[in-house]
This record gives structure tokens, sequence and C-alpha cells, in this order.
């Protein structure tokens, strides 16, 4: 019988990653979020996601659902 892994997928933490920018208002800089850049890529790759310029820095921003 194949051993479960104990490290999170990419799924759980992609669910994480959207919690926390829910909690945060909808946006968090980039430099502030502690998720690797490939689960931000995949939630970008699914259009959960977006990460603008400001000029001020990254901000990753949940797409607007309407």
């Amino acid at each position: 019988m194949p051993r479960k892994s104990t490290y999170p997928t990419s799924t759980d933490q992609s669910s994480l990653c959207l919690q926390y920018l829910r909690r945060c208002g909808g946006s968090a800089r980039l430099c502030s979020i502690n998720f690797s850049l490939c689960v931000i890529q995949a939630l970008v790759n699914r259009k959960l996601v977006k990460v603008t310029n400001t000029g001020a820095g990254f901000y990753v921003e949940l797409e607007d659902a309407g």
C-alpha cells in the first residue's frame, strides 16, 4: 500500500493562499506573502489572482468574480 505524503500539496497551499488574501482584504504585497512562487503562479494560471505593479511594489490581488 502506498504511503501518504506528510507534505502539503500545492492545492492545499493554493487554498491557504486564497484564504490569506481574503483575510487581508483581497490584496497583499508580494514580498510579504510566505507562499512559494509556484503556488502564486498556479493561482495566476487558474485566473484566481492577478499580480499588479502599483509603482510602490508588486501586489497579489484576488480576481473579481463578476
